[in-house]
C-alpha cells in the first residue's frame, strides 16, 4: 500500500520531536566527532545497544582517534574487539582507518560518495556516518527501519523481496526531511528499538499512529513485516585439543580472510560420521599440524550459533607426544602459557574454554 501525500505531511517533524524528548542516553550520541559516530555504526549492525555499551568507551579509550587505529596491530584491534562477534566489521574498521590516516590525514571525508569509496566503508555505514556526523541527505535503512516502514506502509511481502525492497528504499527517501537528517535517521531507528518492536509492538505510545496503515487496517501490526520461512541451520560437532607440551600449550591462529579471520583458537575440528570426538581431535591435529598426541580426558563442552549454522565446541585435555608443528591451512601457531594466551583474541567458544582453563590453573 502507499500513504497519501496527507499522511505523509508532517511525519519526520512529529518523529524528530519525539526523538529529541525520548531518545535513549547513549554515549555515541553525545559525540558529534565523525570518528566516534562511525565506531559506533560500524559496532551496532547487527548487534544489541546493551552489547555495544560494554565495548563503545573502552574501544575509543584504546583507539581516541583514527591514527591511533590505524597505527594499532590488527591483532590489538581484535582483542579490543573481542567478543563483540561479526569479526569482518573490525578487520574493514581497522584496514579503512589505515586508507583515511595514509590518504586524508586522518580525517573522515565528510561526503556520503566519499565515504563509500573507503575500502572497509559500505552503503549502511555511509549513509549513517554521512547523515548523522554531516547532516547529508541519505536515509539510513536497517533492521528497525525496515520494519517501522513495513508496518507503516503495510507491505505484505518479506522485505528481501524486488518489490518490496524498492518500497521501503523509496518511503526512506520520500520521509526524509530538509534538515536535522541525522535526527530523522536515529528518530526511526529508536522508534524500532523502543516502540516499533519485532513482537508487542507499543502502538499507542507511538508518535506517528496515525500514519501508520498497519495500526489502522491491522488487528496485530506485529505481523509484519512478512517473514521468509528460516531455513534450519546445520548442527556441528567440533572437537579440539588443549595439548601440553611441558607448562605450555598449542594454539592456531586462523587466515586473515574468511570467518573469524585473524582470531586464535584450540586446534581441532569438525567430526566426521561414525568417527568418535577423540579420533576426530586425534587426526585434525595430525592431519593439521603433523603431530602426535593422545587424548587423554574431556575438559568441557560449549554451545555457540553463528548466522548460518550451530556448533557444539567439544574440548579434551591431550599430551603431546612427538613431531614439530608443521601447519597446512592455519596462519601461524603457537605453544604458549595459558595466562599468556589471554593476550590474544580468540572466538567466544574457544575463550570460554581459555577461561575455564585458566580458572582452573588458579
Amino acid at each position: 500500500m502507499k500513504l497519501d501525500k496527507k499522511a505523509e505531511f508532517g511525519f519526520s517533524d512529529k518523529l524528530v520531536a519525539w526523538y529529541r524528548k525520548n531518545k535513549r542516553d547513549l554515549p555515541w550520541r553525545k559525540s558529534d566527532d565523525p570518528y566516534h559516530i562511525w565506531v559506533s555504526e560500524v559496532m551496532l549492525q547487527q548487534t544489541q545497544v546493551e552489547t555495544v555499551l560494554r565495548y563503545y568507551d573502552r574501544f575509543l579509550q584504546r583507539f581516541p582517534d583514527i591514527k591511533s587505529l590505524a597505527e594499532a596491530s590488527l591483532a590489538e584491534v581484535l582483542k579490543m574487539w573481542e567478543g563483540l562477534g561479526y569479526y569482518a566489521r573490525a578487520r574493514n574498521l581497522h584496514k579503512a582507518a589505515q586508507m583515511v590516516a595514509e590518504n586524508s590525514a586522518g580525517v573522515l571525508p565528510g561526503g556520503h560518495d566519499e565515504l563509500l569509496a573507503i575500502p572497509g566503508i559500505g552503503p549502511y555505514t555511509a549513509a549513517a556516518v554521512a547523515s548523522i556526523a554531516f547532516d547529508e541527505s541519505y536515509p539510513v535503512v536497517d533492521g528497525n527501519v525496515v520494519r517501522v516502514l513495513s508496518r507503516v506502509l503495510r507491505i505484505e511481502a518479506p522485505p528481501a523481496e524486488v518489490e518490496a525492497k524498492s518500497q521501503i528504499l523509496s518511503a526512506a527517501w520520500n520521509f526524509l526531511p530538509e534538515r536535522q537528517v541525522g535526527d530523522f535517521n536515529q528518530a526511526m531507528m529508536e522508534l524500532g528499538a523502543t516502540i516499533c518492536t519485532p513482537a508487542r509492538p507499543k502502538c499507542a505510545e507511538c508518535p506517528v499512529n496515525c500514519q501508520c496503515l498497519a495500526y489502522k487496517t491491522m488487528d496485530d501490526p506485529s505481523l509484519l513485516p512478512v517473514k521468509r520461512r528460516q531455513k534450519e541451520r546445520p548442527h556441528y560437532d567440533i572437537g579440539v585439543g588443549i595439548v601440553w607440551n611441558g607448562g605450555k600449550i598449542l594454539i592456531d591462529q586462523r587466515p586473515e580472510n574468511g570467518l573469524l579471520g585473524g582470531l586464535w583458537e584450540f586446534p581441532g575440528g569438525k567430526q566426521e560420521a561414525g568417527e568418535t570426538l577423540e579420533r576426530c581431535v586425534e587426526r585434525e591435529i595430525r592431519d593439521e599440524h603433523n603431530i602426535r598426541i593422545r587424548v587423554e580426558r574431556p575438559f568441557m563442552t560449549v554451545d555457540h550459533a553463528y548466522t548460518h549454522f550451530k556448533i557444539t565446541l567439544h574440548a579434551f585435555q591431550c599430551k603431546y607426544l612427538g613431531g614439530h608443528p608443521r601447519p597446512k591451512t592455519v596462519a601461524a601457531w603457537r605453544w604458549v602459557e595459558p595466562e599468556a594466551a589471554k593476550q590474544l583474541a580468540f572466538p567466544v567458544s574457544n575463550l570460554k574454554v581459555l577461561n575455564a582453563l585458566l580458572d582452573q590453573e588458579k
